[in-house]
């Protein structure tokens, strides 16, 4: 985060705990976002907050809630509603992050997708803050195995997409268990009708803040192919390679395209993987660990798959086809160019009915994206897009006491690889995904399968 001394998180009435996390995380200069909102928040205020993709208000929100919590109460104090698990985790590691120097602070994610007993034994154990989706909450409210009778601050992050993807019910049946003494932040990228009603059924008179843009203007270069249907996926492989390889994800309309688009580009060199709703969560996470691992190039997603998500190092997003929703272009292309970080968004447009899509998406954001007629450029190799690491799955994790150096110093120390054969470690409750350099792979796999880490045998599997 970047800005003048007029923003500046030192200027904020903070807990000296929250300090340590701010310091760790090296933010200084607050976001607009963050400026606008964490002031009004921190005075106890209902917040409407209207926020694009990667503006900060993780933080903006975060901060409040954080304030407010008594460690020496073992219940939920604080609620956070999002509309997909993959958010639901993002907003975990995030509130996590902020709250390093609060001993003692649990913050529990609590989602379909993950085993209810375990979240049932967590939940048992206690918790400060509880980040969730709304459907797997509301079980546990009906089951008795959360209360929210504690609960000050109710958090609506992404609002709007919740709305669209029907959770207005769950949403206002769980809001029915919270207390109506508490405060309630509220952030959506889009303000439809749907969202005012909804701000006023749920909240008290709210200060209204935001930023205005859609995007950045400044951060994200917009640009679209014209182009003849029969030529998109030509179109697709010429725009990668004419760039230099980046993590990249390209959206398309359904499931059938995704895997068509996908088996398209990894014929031509590029390491790529689908992102749909048919895949288990498990496998989801997998995708998108390998793309920020650099063990995958691109991604091809869906809309609906990739809601929520928060790639860090995303450099470009491709919309195979215009969509026929501006405000989904809006999402889209906010994938990109997030945290005062550069990015590209590249729109392939074929024939009449998708360029007055496009004409539409333009007028909604108010802009005018630059157009290129598209011509053949010769070679289509994507071999500069082969994804430079594989990805390991190991199973263990914090629960086993695993950290990063363990296994770092299992596969330099045991397997014999160099350090530099090792990329990103990452580590979750039961398993830990390790990005090996892709000629040691499979070396890599079965050695550290072989040996012991922490006196104890661990299953490997190679992505």
């Amino acid at each position: 985060m970047s800005g003048n001394d007029t923003a500046s998180f030192e200027s904020l009435d903070l807990r000296p705990e929250l300090r340590v996390g701010l310091k760790k995380l090296g933010y200084t200069a607050m976001t607009d976002i963050q400026a606008k909102a964490i002031p009004v928040a921190l005075a106890g205020r209902d917040v409407v907050g209207h926020a694009r993709t990667g503006s900060g208000k993780t933080a903006a929100f975060g901060l409040a809630l954080l304030q407010k919590l008594d460690l020496r109460i073992r219940e939920p104090q604080a609620l956070v509603l999002c509309p997909t698990r993959e958010l639901a985790q993002q907003l975990t590691s995030a509130l996590r992050a902020l709250a390093v120097g609060l001993d003692g602070a649990r913050i529990l994610t609590v989602t379909g997708g993950m085993p209810s007993r375990d979240q049932r034994d967590a939940l048992a154990a206690g918790a400060h803050v509880i980040v969730a989706t709304p459907g797997r909450v509301l079980q546990h409210l009906e089951l008795e195995r959360i209360t929210l009778e504690k609960v000050e601050v109710l958090v609506l992050d992404e609002a709007d997409r919740m709305l669209d993807m029907g959770f207005e019910e769950q949403v206002n049946d769980i809001i029915a268990f919270a207390p109506t003494d508490r405060q309630t932040l509220l952030f959506s990228a889009t303000w439809p009708d749907e969202m005012a009603k909804l701000s006023t059924r749920v909240q008290q008179d709210p200060e209204i803040v935001g930023v205005q843009a859609l995007v950045d203007d400044r951060l994200l270069r917009q640009s679209a192919v014209l182009c003849d249907y029969t030529v998109r996926e030509q179109v697709l492989c010429d725009v990668l390679a004419k760039r230099t390889p980046t993590p990249t994800l390209v959206f398309c309309e359904t499931r059938i395209q995704c895997n068509g688009v996908a088996g398209v580009l990894q014929q031509h060199g590029a390491s790529v993987l689908v992102l749909s709703g048919e895949l288990e969560q498990r496998e989801r996470d997998e995708v998108l660990v390998q793309l920020r691992n650099q063990s995958a190039r691109v991604v091809v997603a869906t809309n609906v798959a990739a809601r929520g998500l928060d790639l860090e190092g995303l450099g470009l997003v491709v919309c195979y086809e215009p969509t026929p929703e501006p405000g989904v272009h809006v999402h889209r292309v906010g994938r990109t160019a997030r945290a005062s970080a550069e990015g590209e968004a590249v729109s392939l447009v074929a024939g009449a009915r998708e360029l007055r899509r496009f004409e539409a998406i333009e007028a909604h954001m108010n802009t005018t994206i630059p157009r290129t007629e598209w011509s053949p450029s010769g070679s289509r190799s994507l071999d500069g897009w082969s994804a430079p690491f594989r990805t390991l799955r190991v199973l263990g994790g914090r629960k086993d006491k695993l950290r990063p150096g363990d296994i770092l110093g299992a596969l330099t120390r045991d397997v014999g690889l160099e350090g530099s054969d090792v990329g990103k470690i990452e580590i979750a409750e039961r398993k830990a995904w390790v990005a090996v350099r892709s000629a040691v792979a499979r070396q890599a796999a079965d050695g550290l399968g072989r040996t012991r880490i922490k006196k104890k045998r661990f299953r490997v599997h190679l992505l």
